[in-house]
């Protein structure tokens, strides 16, 4: 019988195990951290052997295959082992994708790709699909394909997800954007992160789709070299050479492979991040043959995605806006985009490599104040501290730092939580960080 362990069991390494042992396979889980009880019961309902808060060497390295849980860096100990005696290590996506024959619709790119996901996923649920939501959000695409059966599988996928994929196929692909992020996980090499998001494209025919925004200029270098084979569904805020979707005079318009058009005021999303998600969504929906009607309606009342953009109250006058899912610089560029107000900017945590060149403009002008959330702030004095702005340094807690902003915020202005940092400092994950934020916000 083969033998397959899975490192980490999270909601990822959980359902690549209840998969595996399904199938028929010697099943063993190891996780270096504590393991939540929801995934013990889990395990222990299959009767699946599991570890945690070590990793114990004999039971890992006589595997035939492992499954590693992408927050695993490449290079923990246990994987250099792995990896030393010619282990094959592959991802929970691609282990799943050898069990079913749905079809897959697979987002991924810098920024916009938890929102564009869900609202696919949307799209496709209010036209009454069999659809199953996986990846980065909702269940494990492995339970999923263990327990139920679906016709489609809408899946967010990582830059980490996408590195031990190898056959996995994604029949419609989905490439937001391309912004230096996980750098420190890349060796600080672009390319590196960049060769990462293209192997959404691989193992792609052409009977497939492959969806991209037109004017990133990373994207429009590396399509010539992979030599894609998918048919290609450019999108873009205009109408221009290559866009097979775009606005003209304030109307939404998808030009294949089915005609589509609807008044961009009706989008439920708004700000020009939002109109490129709601673009790349519109064309994976008419690919998959849904109906205009059901598209524009779909598109028209989706509510939104928690952390990101997302309002929590207004206080005194004072908008609090809750973006704790900006992780990387550029999120943050889109979301002190979309101000209207001079804004109070929370920011911080656990720099990934960041360069904050890119937000100094907006920052300057559209900042009255920064809090520093984090640890180490540094890195944040150096950069941010020259222009002249009031700032308050927090390495305590979000309580202090909601009390911050809010003393520094005047009436009419807006305290923006958008931190340009991954959330493992303080908090156990961003979601963590949002809850907290809006915990907050309500006390006040």
């Amino acid at each position: 019988m083969k033998r397959i362990v899975i490192l980490g069991a999270g909601e990822s390494g959980a359902g690549a195990a209840v998969l595996a042992k399904v199938k028929g396979f010697e099943t063993f889980v190891s996780d270096m951290s504590a393991i939540k009880d929801k995934y013990k019961s889990l395990l222990d309902s299959h009767a699946i052997a599991w570890e945690e808060g070590h990793h114990t060497e004999e039971l890992i390295l006589n595997a035939d295959e492992v499954i590693k849980s992408p927050g695993i860096p490449n290079e923990a100990p246990i994987v250099l082992k792995l990896k030393e005696q010619g282990t094959p290590i592959i991802s929970e996506i691609e282990f799943a994708g050898r069990y079913t024959d749905a079809k897959m619709i697979c987002i991924t790119g810098s920024n916009g790709k938890t929102t564009t996901t869900s609202l696919i996923y949307h799209i496709f649920k209010s036209a009454n699909l069999n659809v199953g939501l996986a990846g980065n959000i909702g269940k494990s695409l492995a339970l999923q394909v263990a327990e139920d059966h679906h016709d489609y599988y809408i899946i967010e996928l990582s830059s980490f997800q996408l590195d031990n994929m190898y056959n996995f196929r994604a029949n419609i692909a989905v490439l937001m954007n391309i912004t230096p992020d996980h750098l420190d996980r890349y060796n600080h090499c672009m390319q590196n992160y960049v060769d990462a998001k293209f192997r959404i494209t691989q193992n792609q025919t052409p009977e497939d789709a492959f969806i991209f925004w037109n004017d990133d200029p990373i994207i429009k270098h590396e399509l010539a070299k992979h030599g894609l084979k998918a048919h290609l569904y450019p999108f873009a805020a205009v109408k221009e050479e290559g866009a097979i979707a775009y606005v003209e005079d304030h109307e939404v318009k998808i030009t294949e492979p089915l005609a589509f058009n609807m008044e961009q005021e009706e989008l439920a999303l708004t700000g020009q991040h939002n109109l490129y998600n709601s673009l790349a969504a519109g064309i994976s929906a008419n690919l998959a043959g849904i109906t205009n009607e059901n598209i524009r309606k779909a598109l028209s009342d989706f509510k939104g995605v928690e952390h990101r953009l997302e309002k929590v109250a207004r206080v005194r006058g004072i908008d609090f806006i809750n973006d704790s899912k900006a992780t990387n610089v550029n999120s943050c560029w889109y979301a002190l985009q979309s101000m209207t107000t001079k804004t109070v900017l929370i920011i911080g945590g656990k720099d990934k490599g960041n360069d904050y060149t890119e937000i100094e403009d907006l920052v300057r002008e559209k900042c009255s104040a920064l809090v520093y959330l984090g640890l180490h702030n540094e890195k944040l004095h150096e950069f941010f501290d020259r222009f002249g702005l009031p700032v308050a340094d927090v390495n305590t807690g979000m309580q202090d730092a909601v009390e911050a902003a809010y003393k520094l915020a005047k009436k009419g202005e807006t305290v923006l939580l958008s931190p340009c940092c991954a959330s493992f400092d303080l908090f156990t994950s961003y979601e963590d960080r949002g809850e907290q934020f809006k915990k907050y916000v309500t006390e006040l």
